[in-house]
């Protein structure tokens, strides 16, 4: 009777650890789309795999609507785009889990944004972000900074 009652506590404690590392992935990527979604960013380093192109972007605010558009605007023109963060499938509760995703189709210095990002980290003024080229291996490495 007691290695019956064993097996059903160990059960029930998998259950338990399985759901709360749900919940926790999901507030992760909950507290990510909340803190892109709220005010207006800046992009204050954009590393293109061998040259830096953060000019590309000054004069530029970006907003993460909760929609999932993403606006660029410089006070003469605007961009939209779309973002989302979405789940790889590693399943856990940290941002490694987690893949910062950019689309823009024009124009071309907004293409090179287009990417799935990883999120190195996360605050709620700063999100610094990496994308690794499957075809050459270069390194894209983007900060947004809120204004």
């Amino acid at each position: 009777m007691k290695k019956l009652l064993f097996y059903i506590m160990v059960l029930m404690l998998t259950i338990i650890s399985s759901c709360s590392k749900d919940n926790s992935s999901s507030s992760v990527k909950d507290d990510v789309v909340n803190t892109a979604s709220s005010g207006t960013w800046k992009i204050t380093y954009f590393f293109d795999t061998d040259k830096e192109e953060t000019g590309n972007f000054t004069g530029y605010n970006f907003t993460f609507g909760s929609d999932g558009v993403l606006t660029a605007r410089n006070g003469i023109n605007t961009y939209s785009g779309s973002w989302s963060i979405t789940s790889s499938s590693s399943n856990d509760d940290s941002l490694d889990d987690l893949d910062f995703m950019i689309f823009f189709t024009t124009p071309s210095d907004f293409e090179e944004l287009s990417e799935d990002w990883e999120i190195l980290s996360r605050s709620d003024s700063k999100i610094e972000l990496r994308h690794i080229s499957g075809g050459n291996g270069g390194t894209d490495l983007l900060t947004f900074e809120k204004n």
